[in-house]
């Protein structure tokens, strides 16, 4: 059953990739900058194991256009926070799956570590979709903000992309442990599925 799922996924950004080229990459990072849930914990392993079958040249083309897909999608979403203001986000938050927490996650991040928190969250899974919000809000530096956008995503890209690369290499000796604990692994996505969206509708409601 697992493998089915995976196989469906590995099409699609097959497909994806196949149509638009490293452009595919850059587009689907640029979705999920946009506070659209399409992680690139998905998006980026799969484009590793692309490289394995010959898909993609590289590890570097595949990187460097995730992480420019990283800040075309930082774009419209640092420019909402900047005119909108924290109090619009507080209030229309919710429709872009942004919290109050997790305005207040990204404000203890940015008075921590001031500009380079925008490149540290880009290396962190969850925070890294909507800290363009919060840079925005600030009136962070337009030229350090994506700068840093660019290099965090760039890191991050390097090393999804590893990963998918060493799936791909050993993809069929993983392909049957799948096999053999489908059922456990299926079970796990969902309860842990089903705790990070509770968590964040509940988030939501504060």
């Amino acid at each position: 059953m697992i493998e089915n799922i995976i196989g469906l996924l590995i099409n699609f950004i097959e497909h994806f990739i196949t149509t638009f080229g490293a452009f595919g990459i850059s587009i689907l990072m640029a979705i999920e900058s946009c506070n659209i849930p399409l992680p690139s914990e998905a998006i980026l392993p799969f484009a590793g194991y692309l490289i394995t079958i010959g898909k993609i040249p590289n590890i570097h083309i595949a990187s460097i256009f995730g992480a420019i897909g990283c800040v075309l999608g930082s774009i419209p979403s640092y420019y909402l926070g900047y005119f909108g203001g924290r109090s619009f986000i507080e209030k229309y938050g919710k429709y872009f799956l942004v919290s109050k927490k997790d305005l207040d996650d990204a404000d203890k991040w940015v008075d921590k570590y001031g500009d380079w928190a925008f490149f540290l969250c880009r290396m962190l899974p969850v925070i890294r979709t909507f800290i363009s919000l919060p840079a925005g809000i600030l009136r962070a530096r337009k030229r350090t903000f994506f700068t840093l956008t660019f290099l965090g995503s760039l890191v991050w890209s390097y090393i999804l992309v590893y990963v998918g690369i060493k799936l791909g290499e050993n993809f069929d000796t993983l392909k049957n442990v799948w096999h053999k604990f489908d059922a456990v692994i299926i079970i796990s996505c969902i309860i842990l599925g089903t705790i990070y969206v509770y968590k964040h509708i509940k988030h939501l409601r504060d």
